[in-house]
């Protein structure tokens, strides 16, 4: 039976005021299998006013204390309700359950690490020139602030941007994307049993006019965006014209680099996770894999060999190893860059069509697919396809490794695999990525900051840095001292 979800504003289930819903596909079997609202603009704008009304009735005289108390509880929450919520989640988008099961658990680590920070938001005494002056900062939170998800990885994106946003203080107005909004929406039922006020947190599903509307919305004082370069250009240059900060976590054609001297089993493992897990539809995944020559043959062999060993199947099921391409605009789009990869003269080494048998006829499954001696000024090296596609690309020297990684608009990651720490270390020094992982891929921690370079984005998310980026400053000064001022005299 079709399940039919509500808006979630001002702590209430809430039906759409046009009344119109949208409908939302299991990418393994191809039915529909729940609605969810597709917000108006009047919606999003009574969802930042019950925001708008909590931080300035409620949420900004709650302790620091009591908003970590109420995030650990939204923790325990979402840490006993894992297998549900990953069910939900992998129904929605195709993921499979383990990873959205330790995804479920992450939000619950993303909520405990930052709910420590929310009664350490310390100030600082700043000493000036003047001895009878007193000068402090504080931090302050934004007040509403705008979380827009994507619909990847719902939950976690979320838990990266709401977890901070919380813990600083603000409030929040979160749109999910349209292609896998259910998880969100059951999340926000979470929040309530948690006790949060109302209006701390809201949801407005729908399309790109709803978040549109939420963006220009005046109220709104920070934008946070999890998605594609194209969109993120029009939410920084909207909330460029109202000057409110945002944070852009964008795309990605990340390098994973082995050397001659890697240890190879390690390093195919991760070349596999960094491109086949989930289903290569992540913002780091290791899309490009530089291989030294010494090593390149048996390095595509060993790659494509364990490619086509990938289990593909229901989500659901927790032997499956690769699930399916989470909507069908995606998944059209692969299809058609692996089409454009064959003409332009890719070696295809495994792969390349969509994946068809024995369950998997009716989802939009694609065959791990990878290409060897891929030119990097091609398209396929280029472009961000985000499904499972390699690029294999060779290479000859330590320089040339470098070049090639940064010959690229983007600079999400990179890896590195290499035995020698000397080379680690400069090759890590000289690569334009913002997260570099060395004999090991897509590993992530809490206290770990992450964010890109060039056109992968604008800001951080995670750690101490990723707090600061939902916290402004106030400045105090008070002059103490007892003697008259000429009143036209600069103070310095």
């Amino acid at each position: 039976m079709t399940k039919q979800y509500s808006l979630h504003i001002d702590g209430q289930s809430v039906a759409p005021r046009s009344g119109r819903m949208m409908p939302s596909v299991n990418p393994y079997t191809g039915a529909v299998w729940a609605e969810v609202p597709d917000a108006s603009e009047a919606d999003v704008q009574a969802a930042v006013r019950a925001a708008s009304r909590a931080y300035r009735e409620h949420w900004r005289q709650t302790s620091g204390v009591q908003r970590a108390a109420l995030m650990i509880r939204l923790a325990e929450l979402i840490e006993g309700s894992a297998k549900r919520m990953s069910d939900i989640e992998s129904t929605d988008n195709g993921k499979i359950v383990r990873e959205t099961h330790s995804q479920m658990k992450w939000v619950g680590r993303q909520l405990r690490f930052f709910a420590g920070y929310a009664d350490k938001l310390y100030g600082q005494h700043i000493p000036l020139d003047q001895r009878d002056t007193l000068d402090y900062m504080v931090y302050e939170p934004y007040g509403v602030v705008a979380l827009i998800t994507a619909w990847n990885s719902p939950l976690s994106l979320l838990a990266n941007k709401l977890a901070p946003a919380l813990a600083a203080g603000n409030c929040v107005v979160v749109k999910p994307s349209e292609h896998a909004s259910v998880s969100t929406l059951e999340f926000a039922e979470l929040v309530k049993e948690a006790g949060f006020p109302p209006g701390v947190f809201n949801v407005v599903t729908g399309g790109a006019e709803v978040g549109r509307a939420l963006v220009n919305a005046p109220e709104v004082a920070r934008v946070s965006f999890t998605g594609s370069p194209g969109v993120g250009r029009e939410i920084a240059a909207a909330a460029g014209r109202r000057l409110v900060p945002v944070t852009l976590e964008l795309g990605g054609k990340s390098p994973n680099i082995i050397f001659d001297d890697a240890d190879l089993n390690k390093a195919v493992v991760g070349a596999l996770a960094g491109i086949f897990g989930a289903t290569g539809q992540t913002c780091v995944a290791g899309s490009r894999l530089l291989v030294q020559r010494g090593v390149y043959d048996e390095v595509v062999r060993r790659v494509a060999e364990r490619a086509g060993m990938i289990k593909l199947g229901n989500p659901l099921d927790s032997a499956t190893e690769m699930g399916t391409v989470a909507n069908e605009p995606q998944f059209r789009r692969i299809l058609a860059a692996i089409e454009n990869a064959k003409a332009a003269g890719a070696r295809l080494v495994t792969g390349g069509a969509r994946a068809t048998g024995p369950g998997l006829d009716s989802g939009y499954f694609i065959q791990p697919t990878v290409f060897a001696d891929v030119s990097n000024d091609s398209h396929l090296a280029q472009e961000e396809i985000f499904g499972p596609v390699l690029a294999i690309i060779p290479f000859d020297t330590e320089a040339e490794a470098i070049r090639l990684a940064n010959d690229s608009r983007y600079g999400l990651a990179a890896g590195i695999w290499s035995r020698d720490i000397g080379r680690v270390m400069r090759v890590s020094r000289e690569m334009q990525a913002g997260s570099v992982w060395v004999n090991t891929y897509r590993a992530l921690a809490a206290q770990a900051p992450f964010g890109g370079f060039k056109e992968s984005g604008i800001g951080r998310e995670r750690g101490e840095t990723g707090l600061h980026e939902y916290l402004t400053t106030r400045n105090v000064m008070i002059d103490f001292s007892d003697a008259e001022r000429d009143p036209f005299a600069i103070k310095n």
